[in-house]
């Protein structure tokens, strides 16, 4: 399975990316809004300059305290992202966020980000893989 076919399979495909300048409480509003686990971070909502997953803010929290909140994302966020494109395999992909032990994966065409997929995604669409093979082994066997 190809990453464009995982992203083709998502049903929100915009990525949601917030301004460097953003304030971390409202990066913390959004995440929890829309229960997703990660936001890029961009200037131009085209290229991706970073990324702030809970676990940056958790630590984060950990360290500093509260007083994080008020600080712009570009001061947590990740900013060495490791990206993929739509032609790179799934298996590729589960393999980078493992090895890195991250969840959500920018993926660029050129230098522009065109979406954004997640460790679930990967798995949900690895699984989907399995099951139609499967049932084709299965119609096989059964000699359909």
């Amino acid at each position: 399975m190809l990453v464009r076919q995982i992203l083709s399979a998502k049903p929100e495909q915009k990525v949601l990316a917030v301004a460097p300048q953003t304030p971390v409480a409202e990066a913390v509003r959004i995440l929890a809004e829309k229960r997703i686990g990660a936001l890029v971070i961009s200037s131009d909502g085209r290229r991706a300059e970073g990324i702030l997953s809970e676990r940056d803010i958790v630590r984060e929290l950990a360290v500093r305290g509260g007083e994080i909140l008020t600080q712009p994302v570009a001061e947590l966020m990740t900013r060495r992202l490791v990206t993929c494109t739509p032609g790179d395999s799934a298996r590729h992909v589960v393999e980078k966020m493992t090895a890195g032990r991250f969840r959500h994966m920018p993926v660029l065409e050129g230098d522009e980000m065109i979406g954004l997929i997640s460790i679930g995604d990967v798995v949900k669409g690895r699984l989907d893989e399995l099951t139609m093979e499967t049932n084709a082994l299965a119609d096989m066997i059964r000699g359909h």
